[in-house]
């Protein structure tokens, strides 16, 4: 079995989803902020605020690009995407699946964006953040489940629909 990754705007669901969907495939789960922020023995939010978004990402794509996932489930952050290397490697081995939502329901989910860590410019808006990464997301989804209005498990049983396909 490929691994599942997943990827899409922070408030997407793909932590949550990712653990269950995980469960429900026999599979690991791997959260890639997890394993950045161990790396660096700070949080996304510290990490950001202390070397800056370009450092970040630069950090974001390392950590993928220097692990191997078998297996897994694997949720990663939401600015992943700007990681051509990683996203290379991530495609090389699974499944890449895009949790889509409005920029309205993500801003309705989102209630601690400047503690949540966040690879956004000052002053970038959600709906703006959504505008610039959504092409990305595209570019890389193999599969885009359309989240609005599902439940964390009707998500689940979209994201094995497809891959049964």
């Amino acid at each position: 079995m490929k691994n599942i990754v997943l990827i899409g705007m922070p408030g997407a669901g793909k932590s949550t989803i990712g653990v269950l969907l995980a469960k429900s495939m026999l599979m690991d789960f791997v959260d890639t902020d997890l394993m950045i922020q161990k790396k660096c023995g700070d949080s996304l939010c510290g990490i950001i605020s202390s070397q800056g978004i370009d450092e970040f990402l630069k950090i974001e794509n390392d950590v993928i690009c220097e692990n191997e996932f078998e297996n897994c489930v694997i949720a990663t952050g939401g600015s992943a995407v700007y990681g051509k290397e990683a996203m290379e490697k991530l495609r090389a081995d699974g499944i890449i699946v895009y949790l889509k939502l409005s920029a309205s329901e993500l801003e309705r989910r989102i209630d601690n964006i400047h503690t949540r860590g966040i690879a956004m410019k000052e002053g970038t808006t959600i709906s703006a953040l959504c505008d610039e990464r959504a092409p990305l997301y595209e570019k890389y989804a193999d599969i885009t489940v359309e989240c609005e209005g599902l439940t964390p498990e009707q998500c689940i049983e979209a994201i094995a629909e497809e891959i049964e396909r």
